[in-house]
């Protein structure tokens, strides 16, 4: 069967527009899912070692300040029980989230207790008491037994508590009683909303879960999902030591984009072996790449109806020019960098042309914007530091060059001593302000080739090159041209402010193999340098 020349012109137009939308359409459109699955997956993973890392810096702190009042004398007169109660009534009025706290003797009778609730009752056969009487006892979330019609309870909902107790001996060393007390498990409701409530205006839908490690049961999380047994790769991976994300289907048969974390403790805390996990359903992480997809079949269509018409409308006087065209869309779809040639004088074919090459432009445009979207993803928003997800790449690249180069990577770990005062007095506006100033003084201090991080709140991680030889001499050098800029004060908006900084440092291959852990033993030589006096500098053995 033969075709008018106007018909063919028309389909061969048609399927041409056609083929490139759809071959640019799934080269972006899969590079876009790649990129999104990847950020968001990161973003996911890291929000879910930050609620880990939070719950048991918690846990630890409570624990801490029970194990110190139980040192105060006041536990040893047991003749003035009123003192005792008084004690422990002020404990509660400034940390809210100790439900009860109760001083037993050492048989278990509760001599003194917040607002008096269970005073003379016994405790010797409970857990808090039993476990306690032999030293620092940190018990997972159980249901209220002897609380439960005793304390106030607005909302009608099982009481939930975290046990903590300690003993008490005299001077003999004999166990004088023992200290117990309840943390209310609606703490952890307030850490996750620390946590996710800075992410709803960029993601939507996110979800938390607490599972226990004792049997998998989830301890905080969607109603329909809370006190039932979870078992996921997931919490698998967790569970093994892994932070991570991947895509998991959950039991209501919906696909999640979820981050995973483990509790591992926190300094001399062991942690309760909590596994975290931070999902997003796949429709809300990858609604921009269907919108995406979605124009580009729009354009496509279009493309194709005005360019089959301007073919039909062309005829066989137009052949050579449209051949041309059809040479350098060919260029196109083989990956050379080529544009399409603009024909003047019949202005059919010129309209074809010019058409073309802005389709092109556009869909090109549409690709750099998505490289855009990747940078955003890995550097902070508020001063354009690289984030934890830009550490990451720069370590795939950096680690490598530096067993190259035989060099070592040395991490400094630093957070601003005073910030929270200021952010306080002045405003979370002012605050912002600040740590813009700080991140150019930082990066000031560092060479070439070497990054300063800035991973949330006012804790910033900057990696050098240093040498085998003197790494840490070299990396004290840096440290001390950081606090001593820091310690400079900073004038804004008619301020003078005064802050310093606290750096923990690490090695790189000498203190650990792994990047990450050399990062961890950083922070944790960070926290030595808090505890020494702020405004220093101290390095991991």
């Amino acid at each position: 069967m033969s075709l008018r020349l106007r018909t063919l012109f028309a389909v061969v137009f048609g399927l041409l527009i056609m083929g490139l939308t759809g071959i640019f359409g799934y080269i972006i459109s899969k590079e876009s899912t790649r990129q999104v699955e990847r950020s968001i997956g990161g973003s996911l993973s890291e929000t879910a070692y930050q609620m880990a890392e939070k719950l048991d810096y918690f846990m630890w702190s409570r624990a801490g300040e029970i194990q110190v009042l139980s040192r105060l004398e006041t536990f040893q007169d047991t003749a003035r029980p009123d003192r005792i109660r008084n004690l422990l009534d002020e404990l509660q009025n400034n940390f809210p989230a100790f439900t009860w706290v109760g001083y037993t003797d050492a048989q278990g009778k509760v001599l003194a207790s917040t607002n008096g609730i269970l005073t003379g009752g016994d405790l010797s056969k409970r857990p808090v008491y039993l476990n306690g009487s032999k030293g620092m006892f940190i018990g997972d979330v159980h249901e209220a037994v002897l609380l439960s019609k005793l304390l106030p309870n607005p909302t009608g909902e099982p009481l939930q508590f975290v046990d903590i107790s300690v003993p008490v001996y005299d001077a003999s060393g004999a166990l004088k009683g023992v200290l117990a007390a309840h943390l209310s498990w609606a703490w952890s409701r307030e850490v996750e909303q620390s946590i996710l409530k800075p992410l709803e205006e960029r993601s939507e839908q996110l979800d938390a879960f607490i599972i226990s490690k004792k049997d998998n049961t989830v301890l905080l999380g969607p109603k329909d999902a809370v006190g039932k047994a979870i078992k996921l790769a997931s919490t698998t991976k967790a569970q093994q030591g892994r932070n991570g994300w991947m895509t998991e289907t959950f039991a209501d048969d919906k696909k999640y984009l979820t981050g995973y974390a483990y509790g591992k403790g926190y300094l001399n805390y062991p942690g309760l072996g909590w596994t975290i996990l931070v999902r997003q359903p796949m429709e809300t992480a990858f609604f921009p790449v269907n919108q995406l997809q979605r124009f580009i079949v729009i354009v496509g269509v279009l493309g194709t109806l005005l360019f089959g018409l301007i073919g039909w409308i062309a005829a066989s006087w137009i052949a050579r020019p449209l051949k041309r065209i059809a040479d350098a869309a060919d260029d196109l779809r083989s990956g050379k960098r080529v544009e399409i040639p603009v024909h003047t004088g019949i202005k059919d074919i010129e309209i074809l042309s010019l058409s073309l090459r802005k389709l092109v432009h556009n869909l090109t445009e549409t690709e750099s914007a998505l490289g855009q979207m990747e940078n955003l993803a890995h550097h902070d928003r508020l001063t354009g530091l690289p984030n934890r997800a830009g550490l990451e790449l720069f370590l795939e690249g950096a680690t490598k060059q530096a067993v190259k180069d035989e060099v070592t990577l040395t991490f400094l770990f630093m957070d601003l001593d005073g910030f929270k005062s200021v952010n306080d007095s002045l405003g979370h506006a002012f605050g912002d302000r600040l740590l813009q100033h700080v991140a150019v003084r930082l990066k000031a201090c560092v060479r070439a080739g070497e990054l300063v991080v800035r991973l949330g709140g006012d804790e910033f991680v900057a990696v050098l090159r240093t040498s085998h030889r003197t790494p840490t001499d070299e990396a004290r050098m840096v440290a001390g041209r950081m606090i001593a800029s820091i310690n400079q004060p900073f004038y804004l908006d008619g301020e003078t402010v005064n802050i310093s900084c606290s750096l923990g440092g690490a090695v790189w291959p000498d203190s650990h193999i792994d990047p990450a852990e050399a990062i961890r033993l950083a922070d944790g030589a960070l926290y030595q340098s808090k505890r020494s006096g702020k405004n220093r500098a101290t390095f991991a053995s």
